[in-house]
C-alpha cells in the first residue's frame, strides 16, 4: 500500500504545482509590481556611461581627423600654391558657386529653405 500512495504522489504534486502556477500567474497579471528605483537609476547610469563613451569616440575621431578641417596656412582663393607659378594652360578659373549662402569655416550654417511637397 505504501507504493501505491508514494506511486500516486508525483501526479498530486506535478498537478498542484501547475495549479499553483496558474494562480500565481493570474494573481500577478492583475496585482503589478510598481516599478523599482533602482531600475530607473541603473536607466541613468547605463545612459551616462554611454554619453561618455561617444564622447570620448567623438573626441578620438577630432584628434585623428582635425588636421584634414583645418583652415590652410596661407588663404589663396582659386589661385596656385604660394611659390608656384601658374603655367598658361592652367590659368585661374572664376569660381562658380551655387552655393551662395554658404558659410565659410567652422561656424553654423544657415537652415535650408523648406520643401514644398
Amino acid at each position: 500500500m505504501g507504493d501505491v500512495l508514494l506511486a500516486l504522489s508525483i501526479p498530486v504534486l506535478v498537478f498542484g504545482g501547475g495549479i499553483y502556477a496558474a494562480c500565481d500567474c493570474w494573481w500577478r497579471r492583475r496585482h503589478p509590481a510598481p516599478p523599482s528605483p533602482y531600475t530607473h537609476r541603473a536607466a541613468r547610469l547605463a545612459e551616462q556611461e554611454m554619453l561618455l563613451l561617444a564622447e570620448e569616440i567623438v573626441d578620438e575621431a577630432h584628434a585623428a581627423l582635425g588636421p584634414l578641417y583645418e583652415a590652410p596656412a596661407t588663404p589663396r582663393p582659386g589661385g596656385p600654391p604660394a611659390g608656384l607659378k601658374p603655367e598658361p594652360s592652367q590659368a585661374p578659373q572664376p569660381s562658380r558657386s551655387s552655393r551662395s549662402g554658404a558659410t565659410p569655416g567652422r561656424g553654423p550654417s544657415r537652415p535650408a529653405a523648406a520643401r514644398k511637397r
